[in-house]
């Protein structure tokens, strides 16, 4: 496999969707990335487009698609399905395309089983004080939710050690700015910038 797999993790509200997406647009890193986008069975968000953020589709069909083998990697999460689809991963890689996939804790352990070319990003938030609030002002989820959320994301961050790099995602441009430098550090195009 000539490309790499750059996998992008953190607990819901660590801000990984929202860098994840800004990094598609950052100039430096053009046609050096391809998005693989996510097939899920929740609900759109506020803002996100069907076919540009995620593949939305009814839990009927996911469950049709996994058990079709239609995808590298799922999960089920707060009662929705997350999968990674198998389609063009092995090709993109075989003609040095780096792919781009912002996924769980335990799909990024599925993928590490199944490909060596992997480089894991861990974003995370200054506290958990700061995460809980973050998850709050989003508002597409109760309290209740928010708490199961809470005690997920305690979880995913003793995952933090299987990580290559901890991004810590305190101020947005300058997260940005760090996480490209990652991954132009991992194409041997620069070396790394601190934040």
């Amino acid at each position: 496999m000539k490309g790499k797999i750059f996998i992008l993790s953190g607990p819901s509200g660590s801000g990984k969707t929202t860098l994840y997406k800004n990094l598609f647009k950052r100039q430096r890193l053009k046609r050096k990335i391809v998005k693989i986008l996510s097939v899920t069975t929740r609900s759109k968000r506020l803002g996100e487009k069907r076919g540009k953020d995620y593949i939305f589709v009814s839990h009927k069909m996911f469950l049709y698609k996994k058990n079709a083998g239609h995808f590298l990697e799922s999960q089920k999460l707060f009662d929705n399905y997350y999968g990674t689809p198998n389609k063009n991963i092995r090709e993109f890689l075989k003609k040095g395309k780096n792919i781009l996939l912002c996924i769980d804790v335990k799909g990024a352990d599925v993928i590490c089983q199944r490909y060596t070319n992997v480089v894991k990003i861990f974003v995370k938030t200054v506290s958990m004080k700061i995460l809980k609030k973050r998850l709050k002002s989003r508002r597409s989820e109760n309290k209740k939710e928010i708490a199961v959320r809470l005690k997920i994301a305690k979880k995913e961050l003793n995952e933090v050690k299987k990580y290559h790099y901890v991004v810590i995602n305190d101020n947005l441009d300058k997260a940005n700015e760090f996480l490209e430098s990652i991954i132009l550090k991992e194409l041997g195009e620069q070396n790394i910038t601190s934040k």
